[in-house]
């Protein structure tokens, strides 16, 4: 009751529902984990389109295959991308990581972010400034600068940045302006070096015109080849791979390769294919370099074999064949190999906006734009053998152009004969799976009984025949498509007694129409018997 029955009148009470919706969770949040020319190292950063990727990670590179990937995706129809840059330092004798720097009026700088790209660096401090700003801070007029950095690339200022009235002492007026504190929070491109500490003063010309320098680079360089140890990475110190458990949700993932041409480790994979599986996304397998014209009839199964990929994780990966062709912008639109990943989660997730996960993104339907052509072109022969073990093809049609044809994950071999043979029923169960998780955390120390289950069985039931008014299942009616269990034969009076509620959820997939027979019959004419 709200309040206490004291006073003879009209009492009211809000009583609730009992109902709480559970909202779908997104599909097609693709995380890629790789090599780019800046940014932040093991740090999940969300971008929704790729002048995003330009401004944090630095756009296309030669030598940074995630970067054309990234590029993919988005020309493909993707929308929303988690960004795992690693890295790895090159070391000098002393096993200390080689660092560029700036030395500015005896201010010692270094870059934000790690990477060769800071060989474009250079900053200036000048002192131009009123007496009233010093007053403000109650400083000296000469205890203030302001400090400039410009970042270019081929010749072209990339970035900008400008910071008014900075300073080097620490009154609680100035705090705020320290050097130190306003590089760390507000800039992308410098941080104030942890070694040697701030100098008293900054030392200017006598004229009090501005002082420049540019970045100091390691003659050894500071970056080294990515091994599967970096890639992995830690997952207490969530780098690497595991740098995704600092990121909500991801629902796809794409692992470049370090170099143009080469291959992702199967270690990696390995490793990915455990961590999808733990997260409920899908991990997109890109082809080995070595699969050439004749993967299809050269052992194709003892080559997947080679692989060594473990048949508990395969339900959450998917391999596509081949590689593709497209003009590189970085060498004048000569043509260069890329893997696929990334086109082929971009097509994933214009499918998921058009027609909805349940939906093989497969199909004339699922082109592949800013392509020339494949590194394989496949006879319709060559595709039934690796459709057969689970491989899925991108192939060429004559007018529809470079298509994906192809919707099984690594379990889908016809040997198999698993549940989750096809792409769309995998993706589909973590979506749901996915989407009840975090719809039912209310459920949590709720009285266990029948009312709890009735509005368990309200919402979940909703939810479901929400996504049966979509024609996300099988079945003419709500019965024959789904059903949504929770009484007092789901969980026991045992069960009760050790807090547990169960909730036993089922529903019948979609599958695709992966071949299509035709029954021709010539009609005899009217003969006389």
């Amino acid at each position: 009751m709200p309040v206490a029955l004291s006073y003879p009148g009209v009492y009211v009470e809000e009583v609730p529902s009992g109902v709480r919706t559970i909202t779908g969770v997104a599909t097609s949040v693709t995380a890629f984990v790789g090599r780019a020319i800046r940014g932040p190292v093991d740090k999940p950063i969300t971008i929704f389109g790729f002048g995003d990727f330009q401004r944090q990670f630095g756009g296309l590179g030669v030598d940074h295959p995630m970067s054309y990937a990234v590029a993919d995706f988005f020309r493909n129809g993707g929308g929303q991308a988690i960004i795992v840059r690693i890295f790895k330092p090159k070391k000098d004798a002393n096993e200390r990581d080689f660092k560029a720097s700036v030395n500015v009026g005896g201010l010692a700088l270094e870059p934000a972010h790690p990477g060769a790209w800071a060989s474009g660096l250079e900053v200036t401090l000048e002192r131009n400034l009123s007496e009233d700003a010093a007053r403000r801070f109650g400083l000296e007029k000469d205890d203030l600068f302001n400090l400039k950095a410009e970042l270019t690339v081929n010749g072209q200022v990339v970035a900008r940045e400008q910071f008014l009235n900075l300073t080097l002492k620490d009154n609680p007026a100035a705090r705020a302006q320290r050097v130190d504190r306003v590089l760390q929070q507000s800039s992308e491109l410098l941080r104030v070096s942890a070694s040697p500490s701030l100098p008293d003063t900054i030392t200017m010309p006598t004229d009090r015109s501005a002082v420049s320098a540019k970045a100091e680079m390691p003659d050894d360089g500071v970056e080294d080849a990515i091994d599967d140890k970096v890639y992995i990475g830690d997952r207490n110190n969530k780098k690497g791979l595991y740098a995704l458990e600092n990121a909500d949700l991801f629902n796809l993932l794409c692992i470049p390769p370090d170099q143009p041409g080469g291959d992702t480790a199967p270690a990696v994979y390995k490793e990915a294919m455990s961590y999808c599986t733990e997260r409920r996304a899908m991990l997109i397998v890109d082809p080995p370099s070595d699969w050439g014209d004749n993967f299809a009839i050269d052992n194709p199964i003892d080559k997947l074999g080679k692989l060594g990929f473990s048949v508990n994780d395969t339900r959450n990966a998917a391999l596509f064949f081949p590689r593709v062709k497209a003009p590189d912008p970085l060498s004048k639109g000569q043509q260069a190999t890329f893997v696929p990943c990334g086109l082929v989660a971009g097509a994933m997730a214009a499918t998921d906006a058009r027609r909805g996960v349940w939906k093989a993104p497969a199909g004339l339907d699922a082109g592949l734009s800013g392509i020339d052509g494949l590194a394989t072109k496949l006879t319709n022969g060559e595709n039934g053998v690796l459709n057969q073990i689970g491989i899925n093809c991108l192939r060429n049609f004559p007018i529809y152009g470079n298509v994906i044809w192809g919707a099984r994950t690594l379990r889908g071999a016809d040997q198999m004969a698993d549940e989750y043979k096809y792409i769309p029923v995998r993706r589909l169960a973590l979506f749901i799976e996915e989407s009840l998780f975090r719809g039912t955390q209310w459920v949590v120390f709720e009285p266990n009984d029948e009312p709890l289950w009735a509005q368990i069985r309200l919402n979940l039931g909703a939810f479901m025949h929400d996504l049966f008014v979509q024609g996300a299942f099988q079945g003419s009616t709500p019965a024959a498509a789904y059903f949504v269990k929770c009484d007092k034969e789901t969980t026991t009076q045992n069960d009760i007694d050790l807090g547990i509620v169960n909730i036993h959820v089922g529903f019948a997939p979609l599958k695709p129409a992966e071949f299509v027979v035709l029954r021709i019959q010539q009609i005899a004419g009217n003969i006389q018997t």
